[in-house]
């Protein structure tokens, strides 16, 4: 099989026609199966993100109201201030360390994540991981919409106050949410499936602006609460001190914060190939992922630690919710500016990790029948009905469900890292990607790799009894997305070194195959 060599940005599938492909669209060459390509599976005819749109990516994943909770659930762990904000800083920065490397493969080859898993779990393989994920992001595209809506009601209640008994569940609820719950969830709903609709060019400017929007009310707020509290002064920075905990134990807690920030992120690092694939070069990613992770998240821990702790002088409690720390604000024009923020925020990261991602991954699994577009509407069906409100109501709730997210992906995300690095060197077979012939690269067993759905189901095996068992899940739990990245990484290598499973080569093909006109594309 012939090996050319492609380089961004100029790569031998750009000179291929393209003409009536909208921007962003990807070139289904002659030789691909129709079974595994369509124009949004395909390698990208240009990638022209620059470092700023990369930048504004994780803005967006950063400013939401979840990211905030998280945060602030810090505390009710029992750290002071300064370690909320430390462990914050240590997790994202390990983060950032990730997703340089789990951005290269799909910047290299212009595809999207379940395409480049056919790379490690085969051409058909890959439905596995694409389903699990498609899946996840389905139940935390539920759950983001449902975090914006709440800002909305607070909206809808300080502008008509007559609606209240709406907003009451008891009263006027269906399936654990109020009748003006439904209302605004359906708002936003809709709202969200109409920008996804327009496509990722229209994606890409809404992110471009929902990320830095929130800034300015985030430091808005802080400086309120700042001022109400009379000063650095006169706020206790140790926010849980009822807990008394010893300095092991602090440590101990301390590392379990900065595991629980990685988990958080897991999503978006393991989608986060659907996004580099657009990057200019692999240096504009990286300098995007520096200025959009550790700097940016800096800034915006430090604005979480202060308004959480400023919470408890001017309200007498600790709001670790931005939604309920506006809603307490005396200023209807501060109330609704703020919740429309956090909303547009929520969105934000919405589109780009749980909306987007999904429809990849379900437009794989059938690339003749499904769309992007239907793909993302079966997400969006699939977010109502699993009721996602009832999934995230309290901070032991967000640990286990980031323990849990942490077991399923870890696994995924080590199998791959093991692959692209250590079994094949950082070289990707574009065309073998879309090629269900025997002889290519990526047809491993009818389809199938052996070694990564094992390595994937050991990891998982592992990782999740850690979270679900008690006794384990109180010691390590917060280690399941390290654990189980760890375990699927190490097995697939072994299992690649023992037994590596091989596709044939062209000449132990049969004389009657058809060859195809254009093979082994190279991207290194």
């Amino acid at each position: 099989m012939s090996e050319s060599v492609a380089s961004p940005p100029t790569k031998p599938h750009d000179l291929l026609e393209a003409a009536g492909l909208p921007e962003g669209a990807g070139i289904v060459a002659a030789e691909y199966d129709p079974r595994l390509a369509n124009e949004d599976l395909a390698p990208l005819k240009k990638q022209n993100w620059s470092w700023y749109n990369i930048f504004a990516f994780w803005m967006s994943d950063v400013h939401s109201v979840g990211g905030y909770v998280t945060a602030g659930s810090f505390f009710a762990l029992g750290l002071a201030a300064w370690q909320v904000l430390l462990a914050l800083v240590v997790g994202i920065v390990i983060v950032f360390f990730l997703a340089n490397l789990i951005a290269k493969p799909s910047q290299k080859a212009g595809v999207p994540y379940p395409v480049i898993s056919r790379s490690v779990f085969g051409v058909l393989g890959a439905n596995v991981p694409a389903i699990i994920r498609g899946l996840i992001a389905v139940a935390w595209y539920g759950i983001q919409t449902y975090l914006a809506s709440a800002a909305l009601i607070i909206v809808a209640l300080k502008l008509w106050p007559s609606l209240a008994p709406l907003a009451d569940v008891h009263q006027h609820g269906f399936a654990g949410l109020s009748t003006l719950g439904w209302i605004t969830y359906g708002i936003l709903w809709v709202a969200q499936a109409a920008v996804f609709w327009t496509g990722m060019n229209t994606i890409r400017r809404f992110i471009d602006f929902a990320g830095p929007a929130v800034y300015v009310v985030m430091l808005a707020l802080a400086i309120y609460l700042l001022s109400r509290a009379g000063g650095f002064g006169h706020i206790n920075w140790n926010l849980n001190p009822s807990l008394h905990l010893s300095a092991g134990k602090q440590w101990a807690v301390f590392i379990s914060a900065i595991a629980l920030t990685v988990s958080y992120f897991s999503g978006p690092l393991l989608n986060f190939g659907d996004f580099s694939r657009y990057g200019k070069t692999f240096t504009s990613v990286r300098w995007g992922n520096f200025w959009g992770l550790p700097v940016n998240f800096l800034f915006f821990s430090i604005l979480t630690v202060i308004t959480t702790a400023a919470t408890v002088p001017v309200f007498g409690k600790m709001i670790t919710d931005p939604v309920e720390t506006v809603g307490s604000i005396d200023s209807t024009f501060a109330i609704i500016l703020a919740a429309l923020t956090f909303t547009v925020a929520t969105i934000g990261i919405n589109i780009v990790a749980n909306f987007v991602s999904p429809a990849f991954d379900f437009s794989n699994v059938s690339p003749k029948r499904i769309s992007w577009r239907m793909g993302g509407m079966i997400a969006a069906v699939g977010s109502v009905l699993i009721t996602p409100w009832n999934l995230y109501n309290s901070p032991s709730t967000i640990n286990y469900t980031l323990n849990t997210l942490g077991a399923v992906i870890g696994p995924l995300f080590g199998v791959l890292l093991a692959d692209f690095y250590l079994v094949h060197k950082q070289k990707v077979f574009t065309d073998d990607l879309f090629t269900l012939n025997p002889w290519g690269k990526y047809f491993y067993k009818k389809g199938f790799n052996p070694n990564a759905i094992i390595a994937t189901a050991i990891g998982a095996a592992i990782g999740l009894p850690i979270v679900l068992v008690p006794a384990l899940g109180s010691a390590v739990g917060d280690y399941s997305w390290f654990i189980g990245c760890a375990v699927g990484l190490v097995a697939y290598w072994v299992a690649e070194k023992l037994n590596p499973i091989v596709a044939p080569t062209l000449a132990e093909a049969p004389q009657s195959a058809e060859i195809p006109v254009v093979a082994g594309l190279v991207a290194e």
